[in-house]
């Protein structure tokens, strides 16, 4: 069979799209295998990564990786990832299949570890060159050294990030009020117009971090946000969006690019402040 020769209609769901696979993996030529092996493997990425991202970790060529679609039978790669979107969360791994993907892997050790995390964390900082402008970072540093105090929010994974971004501003002397959901207790009454939002979520997405930017902008007062995705439901109420994505071991993922970012805007806030 071909690399250009398509496999019958295109799914029209994930579980057609899996028995194709399934059924078909086995007879497609070595690079379409390749990227049917690493799919198969890692389902959640599709619904946030770009056909480069997945063909990169695939080891082919974008064209490749598109062959690969179109063997499936769609268009391209787009109309397979929208199969996956709405089902994001399905597809992540748990904890537990995170750990027994790293043993099939024979990465258990902890200097095989350490070595994948570090070319993990590098791949995460250069592709911060394709997402982030300096412009863009420019306008919110300053949008945020502008305003009477800045309130972060980021719960779960995205905690770790505002926590940092919140002892930097307090070192740095930057009016800062880190929210969390502790009790579940409404914050968005502490929001004044004169102060900043940034708000920090990743896929599938905070429902709480959510609304507090839409409460927040609802008001008039200006949001910015900290995303893994541009589906991301909180560009809808922010004046400017920053996406970092994080490359990832067996589906464990560090935060380099996001801390890196964060602190990079927490440093420049304080510099703007000093320096007005």
């Amino acid at each position: 069979m071909s690399e250009q020769t398509p496999l019958q209609a295109a799914p029209g769901s994930v579980s057609e799209l899996l028995e194709k696979l399934d059924g078909t993996i086995d007879g497609l030529p070595k690079r379409l295998k390749q990227c049917a092996s690493f799919t198969r493997r890692h389902l959640h990425l599709v619904a946030v990564s770009t056909v480069s991202e997945m063909a990169g970790a695939s080891g082919v060529a974008p064209s490749v990786y598109m062959r690969f679609c179109q063997a499936l039978g769609f268009s391209g790669y787009s109309e397979m990832q929208d199969l996956f979107r709405a089902r994001y969360t399905e597809f992540r791994p748990n904890y537990e299949e995170r750990l027994a993907n790293l043993r099939e892997e024979g990465a258990i050790g902890t200097g095989r570890l350490l070595a994948d995390f570090a070319e993990s964390g590098h791949k995460s900082l250069i592709s911060l060159a394709n997402t982030v402008t300096t412009d863009r970072l420019d306008r919110i540093a300053r949008g945020m050294a502008s305003a009477r105090v800045v309130h972060l929010v980021g719960l779960r994974r995205a905690f770790a990030v505002v926590s940092s971004m919140s002892y930097l501003f307090d070192k740095l002397g930057v009016a800062a009020n880190l929210h969390y959901g502790a009790g579940m207790l409404n914050t968005a009454g502490t929001i004044f117009p004169e102060d900043a939002l940034f708000a920090v979520t990743y896929a599938p997405f905070s429902e709480e971090t959510v609304r507090l930017a839409e409460t927040t902008a609802k008001q008039g007062i200006t949001v910015f946000g900290l995303t893994d995705s541009e589906r991301c439901p909180i560009a809808e109420w922010a004046s400017e969006m920053l996406i970092a994505r994080e490359d990832e071991v067996a589906g464990f993922r560090a935060l380099n690019a996001s801390i890196t970012l964060t602190t990079t805007l927490a440093v420049a806030v304080g510099a703007l402040q000093k320096r007005s």
